[in-house]
């Protein structure tokens, strides 16, 4: 069947194919009566007249796409994390409804500082969520985001660039909390992985929490306690191997995301220990997979599709001038309790 054209639309309308465009493309200031706009919408509908991408963005300067930018390719390529995938689905769905194609760029973690502007510059895209940036990026994010270009940064609240609109979670309450649960267990000597270098911000936040719970318990944190991975479940096994070899008598696990949670697991059996008697661990994230690990992984909650919805949906409201005040929205993560921690199930 073939597509319906703009003049089919502008011969049902009784209107020229200009005015067609002009209705289509929303261009103000063209004296079309309110009548002739609705016939020219009512005539596209009934037609399915879907307007050619490229012909909207030399009539109207917009790409009707988004970007969303991921400054770690590694966590995509060596299909790492469960997060991304529901995240970027999220972003995607909203943005389809809304008539909006999602380009989605990760950066190698070596890219210079500025290059998560590399898409804006480009002028392929009319808006940027930016995932979880690196803390080198923000003056480059605010800037942007200063001249007048829609962004939500997401993952991180960027405190003291108040151009940017944010959206994260309270990473360094969630994570106190995951240690108070430790504490609460009788545990004095946890051990904490990272799930990625601490030039992220939501990495050091989550350190924070967890030192935060160990200093209100009056309890030192030893160095060799704390290590960093790489996001992949090999660099949590890694780390907790590490973490035995240089300290004895570490009781239980707060890990930084659930895919290093399985690494470390793993490492635990190898090392002929079992989980939660000899460790007992809490993971970050509540991925699909993690009800179903041997044993299942207590973990704190995120929403990776609802965040990412909400967050594509406050960028289109920012790009169709709905916000002008800079906004920061912080989440509550609830902690689930499964039996790697050695607590009844919740």
């Amino acid at each position: 069947m073939k597509r319906a054209t703009s003049h089919q639309v502008a011969t049902l309308a009784n209107v020229s194919r200009t005015t067609v465009s002009f209705v289509l493309n929303n261009v103000p200031g063209m004296g079309i009566s309110d009548e002739t706009r609705e016939r020219v919408l009512a005539a596209a509908r009934q037609l399915g007249y879907v307007p050619n991408a490229m012909a909207l963005s030399l009539a109207s300067g917009a790409t009707q796409t988004i970007g969303l930018l991921m400054p770690h390719d590694d966590q995509v390529h060596a299909n790492v994390d469960a997060y991304i995938p529901r995240f970027l689905t999220g972003v995607t769905l909203t943005c389809q409804a809304s008539g909006y194609k999602v380009l989605f760029e990760p950066l190698n973690h070596a890219a210079p500082a500025g290059a998560c502007l590399n898409l804006v510059d480009s002028g392929r895209i009319d808006g940027l969520i930016a995932l979880n940036p690196r803390q080198a990026d923000f003056s480059y994010l605010n800037d942007a985001a200063g001249n007048g270009f829609p962004l939500i940064v997401f993952g991180s609240n960027l405190t003291g660039h108040d151009n940017v609109h944010s959206i994260d979670a309270d990473n360094r309450d969630a994570a106190r909390r995951a240690t108070e649960h430790l504490l609460a267990l009788g545990h004095r000597r946890i051990a904490h992985i990272a799930f990625a270098h601490d030039d992220y911000p939501i990495v050091r936040e989550r350190l924070l929490g967890f030192r935060d719970a160990m200093q209100a318990a009056d309890l030192e944190v030893d160095p060799a306690w704390v290590s960093y991975g790489n996001y992949s479940a090999q660099s949590g096994a890694e780390s907790m191997r590490a973490i035995l070899a240089r300290s004895s008598g570490v009781t239980a696990l707060f890990a930084g995301n659930d895919t290093i949670a399985f690494g470390a697991m793993a490492a635990l059996r190898d090392a002929g220990l079992s989980i939660p008697d000899d460790m007992a661990i809490v993971g970050y994230d509540d991925i699909p997979l993690a009800a179903y690990a041997a044993p299942p992984l207590t973990t704190m909650r995120t929403e990776p599709f609802t965040e990412g919805s909400e967050a594509a949906a406050m960028l289109l409201r920012i790009m169709a001038g709905e916000s002008s005040a800079r906004a920061h929205v912080k989440a509550i993560v609830p902690l689930v309790v499964r039996r790697s921690c050695g607590a009844s199930p919740t």
